[in-house]
């Protein structure tokens, strides 16, 4: 039976800090997407999809939250998060992508959205890290 290594490093390495601060970071630019240059920059007609695909992904943000707090409590067990991989992993390339941005650009909407950039500037590694983890099983 494979077992889920994602699940141990949430739990029991510390790995739930960074996905947790990944998921809080990913609702706000999911809230904030209107205001994105990306979004600007975007043709016309993708905007009210990539809105429309923001609305919907928000609420899966709000569940994954949900059920790491749960495991931490020991309610649930750390596997029931592996329907989640999908978000916990968006979330963590999205906050990666963002302070890369926000290196690279300087623009506003990334500093704002990040706070203090060389603080999220130490996320990078455990986001690295925490995305080898998530994908991981062993045999």
């Amino acid at each position: 039976m494979a077992v889920w290594i994602g699940g141990i490093f949430l739990k029991d390495e510390g790995g739930y800090e960074i996905v947790l601060r990944s998921l809080a970071h990913y609702k706000k630019r999911l809230r904030t997407i209107s205001e994105s240059p990306e979004l600007k920059e975007a043709a016309a007609m993708f905007a009210p999809i990539l809105v429309s695909q923001a609305q919907k992904r928000y609420p899966m943000v709000i569940e994954a939250q949900k059920k790491i707090e749960q495991v931490l409590q020991n309610s649930i067990p750390a596997q029931s998060l592996e329907q989640d991989l999908d978000t916990l992993q968006k979330a963590l390339e999205c906050r990666q992508s963002d302070i890369v941005k926000a290196q690279d650009t300087g623009r506003e909407y990334f500093m704002k959205l990040l706070g203090d950039l060389q603080e999220a500037q130490k996320d990078l590694e455990p986001i690295k890290n925490a995305l080898v983890k998530i994908k991981q099983y062993s045999d």
